[in-house]
């Protein structure tokens, strides 16, 4: 018996598009199973169906956006909240930085539908991806990714073998084992994270069950990302290729 499954789950996992963006052009008529086009809500399909995108709907994926922020400690990386100030609030013509590497101008359209892909805390900074496309955003923060991402975190407390050993892979949270870290000295004062993960404020929580007390956490790396020379406060355009295949 041939095996099938929901089409949007289908087109999400061949890294067509996000669930959610599947739903809209299967609502929209824009999507062909086997030559037939399917608008259908909840339809499933075979694991191996020809799945074909009509030509506007590639054109409109194609035309997302991503961008990275060097964010400040005290910004928000979602929607506001306690009266702190979002993140895409970086996001303008003032701000946007050029290395010559890019030459997208800033466009006041490209803030609709501009989310975070992962959070940064409101007390950590450095490099935070914000993207209109579904397919960074699932290939960043889903179930199931493996992309990177580096931390330079300063600690006060003394740091041993043993408590790099915990940091690195014998740690619980919330009663669940985390994914194997990647932990090393930078220096007297400052360790080197690389996770696969991102659970809520989950360096300092490490640390804590260690006792070490971070001071301070910036993120450096996401996948082939890096924050670079990027100024305080500033952001530029990121093509997808950082991320998925073009």
């Amino acid at each position: 018996m041939t095996e099938v499954t929901r089409l949007s789950k289908v087109m999400a996992n061949r890294g067509l598009c996000s669930r959610r963006e599947a739903d809209k052009m299967i609502e929209a008529g824009l999507v062909s199973v086997d030559g037939t086009i399917v608008s259908l809500l909840g339809s499933k399909v075979a694991l191996d169906a020809n799945i074909q995108i009509a030509a506007v709907a590639e054109e409109a994926r194609d035309a997302a956006v991503t961008i990275m922020i060097n964010k400040p400690i005290g910004y928000v990386s979602g929607q506001a909240e306690d009266d702190y100030v979002p993140a895409i609030r970086l996001f303008n013509a003032d701000n946007q930085y050029h290395d010559g590497s890019i030459y997208t101008r800033f466009n006041h359209k490209h803030t609709r539908k501009l989310a975070p892909a992962g959070r940064l805390d409101i007390d950590s900074q450095g490099l935070l991806v914000m993207t209109q496309d579904g397919r960074i955003a699932k290939a960043l923060v889903g179930e199931n990714s493996q992309i990177e991402k580096e931390y330079l975190v300063r600690i006060d407390g003394s740091v041993g073998e043993n408590k790099i050993r915990k940091l690195s892979h014998g740690l619980e949270l919330d009663g669940k084992k985390l994914k194997p870290a990647k932990i090393r000295v930078q220096n007297e004062d400052q360790l080197n994270f690389i996770l696969t993960e991102g659970k809520k404020r989950q360096i300092r929580r490490m640390c804590e069950l260690v006792d070490l007390k971070v001071v301070g956490i910036k993120r450096v790396r996401i996948g082939k990302l890096r924050l670079g020379k990027l100024p305080e406060g500033q952001w530029q355009y990121v093509d997808r290729s950082y991320f998925i295949d073009s």
